[in-house]
This record gives structure tokens, C-alpha cells and sequence, in this order.
């Protein structure tokens, strides 16, 4: 029986050994992997500094800014629809704020870029012509009201000007990137040119990648010849064509100028659109 009682406790020994062996190296794990969560690089009450990698020239007053994050694999931990306030200081050295929306998302890991037009009085404008390819850029967020979720409407109409392009185009980009997402989106752009087209070839490559789900209808103030988009500034009938009907289950998003944003507001609301049926960014 001694002998008998010495082999179980050997053996129960050696199990625990092996148990805390495994426990050791589940601990060891854990404390290397951590959460299978990816790092977020915003923080929304500190500036973070982010380093610009790339600067490209879009057109004569319009330039993509690419900046890098914390790591090759951190998120920049921005919600679809929201934005961030950018940092910076004007040509007389005072600091100035403005929100701006990534035309990237959190699937874009490492880095995220701005489509920024520059402004010849623009304050904020003046600090990013400024920037050079190793400068650094303070950012806070994440900002915004808009709540996002794959299915929460049948369809989005979107009535966008200049640069109020950029959160549509992310929102537009998360609903057709989702394989899951069966939302269909009606946008209406406008602009002065068709110089001004902010994304174009990008909106363009949406759209027939897309068919059937994205429609993009571009109205200038100043078109080229043989123009085959909508005239003028955007109109009730305009919308009445190219973006869904009022109901329960849609919704239109609207982010412009403030004249633009006020006369669409004047636009849905004689149109049957409600209060709930409308969101401006």
C-alpha cells in the first residue's frame, strides 16, 4: 500500500507540474497576445502626434495626406460617419481647430489619410500646405454624432458639396466593402467644376464596382460641354430623382457649405422627408 500511495502521489506531482507548466505558458500568452482587439490610436481628450509618410498632389488646390500610426497594425479607432479635430497654426502663428474626416477606414491598418482642399484664405489651409513629409500632425477623436451599424436603414441618399464629400465617401465605403451590408446608397455631389470633384476616380470605381448599389449623380454650377450631369445648385427634383423616397426605413445624410446644408434642409423637409429621415454632419 506504501509503495501504492508513493506512485500516486509521483503521479500527482508530476500532473501538477504539467498543469502549472500550461498554466504558465497560457499566462505567458495572454500577457504577449493580449486581446485579439487591435491597438487604437486616437485618444479623445489628448493630441496625438501623427507623421506624415506621403503627400500627394490631387489637383491644383487639393492634396492627399497619408500619416503613419503608432505601429504597422494599429487602427486608427475612428467610428463610420465620425471625424477628428486636426490641430494646427495660421499663417500668423495662431492655432486653429477643425474637424476633418478620414477618407480611410479602420480595415486601412497603420495609417489614415486626408483629402484636404486648400484655400487661399483658409486658415487651416495654410498649416497643411505647410506640411512636409516627416512633420507631424496633432490629432483628438474621435468626434461626431452619426451612429453607424451594417442594415440599420434599406438605403442612405446623400446630398454632399465640395468637401462635405469626405464622410459620405467613408460611410459609402464601409456599406459596399461589407459583404454582409445589403444598403444601397444614392448620392448627389455638387460642385462649381468639374476640377472640384473631390474622389471622383475613386467614386467612379465604386460605382462600377457596385452596380445596383451605389448611384452617383454629379451636379456642377459650371459645367464642361457635353455635360451630362445635373445644372445649377441641387433642387427638389433633383432629389426626387436620384435619391429614395421618404420612408420609414431610409435615411438622408446631407454635409455642404452651411448655405447648401440650409436650402436642402428647406428641400426634405418640402418634400415629406421628417426630422428622423434626416441627418447633417
Amino acid at each position: 500500500m506504501a509503495g501504492l500511495e508513493e506512485l500516486l502521489q509521483h503521479e500527482w506531482a508530476l500532473y501538477a507540474g504539467v498543469a502549472l507548466a500550461l498554466a504558465a505558458v497560457a499566462a505567458g500568452t495572454l500577457f504577449i497576445y493580449g486581446s485579439s482587439k487591435p491597438k487604437k490610436a486616437l485618444d479623445p481628450e489628448q493630441w496625438v502626434h501623427f507623421r506624415l509618410v506621403k503627400r500627394t498632389q490631387v489637383s491644383h488646390n487639393v492634396v492627399k495626406f497619408r500619416f503613419g500610426l503608432q505601429t504597422p497594425t494599429t487602427i486608427l479607432g475612428l467610428p463610420i460617419g465620425q471625424h477628428i479635430s486636426c490641430l494646427g497654426k495660421d499663417a500668423a502663428g495662431e492655432e486653429v481647430i477643425k474637424p476633418y474626416t478620414p477618407t480611410t477606414l479602420d480595415s486601412d491598418v497603420g495609417h489614415f489619410e486626408l483629402v484636404v482642399k486648400l484655400y487661399p484664405q483658409g486658415r487651416m489651409s495654410y498649416h497643411f500646405s505647410q506640411l512636409k513629409v516627416g512633420d507631424t500632425l496633432a490629432c483628438k477623436g474621435p468626434k461626431g454624432r452619426f451612429k453607424y451599424h451594417p442594415n440599420q436603414v434599406r438605403a442612405y441618399g446623400m446630398l454632399a458639396g465640395g468637401s462635405g464629400i469626405t464622410p459620405m465617401f467613408q460611410v459609402t465605403r464601409a456599406i459596399l466593402e461589407n459583404p454582409k451590408d445589403e444598403t444601397k446608397v444614392y448620392l448627389i455631389y455638387a460642385n462649381v467644376t468639374l476640377n472640384d470633384i473631390l474622389l471622383k476616380d475613386e467614386l467612379d470605381g465604386l460605382a462600377k464596382n457596385f452596380p445596383g448599389r451605389l448611384h452617383v449623380f454629379f451636379v456642377l454650377n459650371a459645367p464642361p460641354v457635353n455635360w451630362s450631369g445635373g445644372v445649377g445648385f441641387v433642387s427638389q427634383d433633383m432629389i426626387k430623382a436620384n435619391c429614395p423616397a421618404p420612408a420609414q426605413d431610409i435615411q438622408i445624410l446631407r454635409c455642404g457649405p452651411p448655405p447648401m446644408n440650409k436650402a436642402m434642409a428647406s428641400h426634405l423637409d418640402a418634400l415629406g422627408y421628417t426630422k428622423d429621415m434626416q441627418f447633417q454632419f
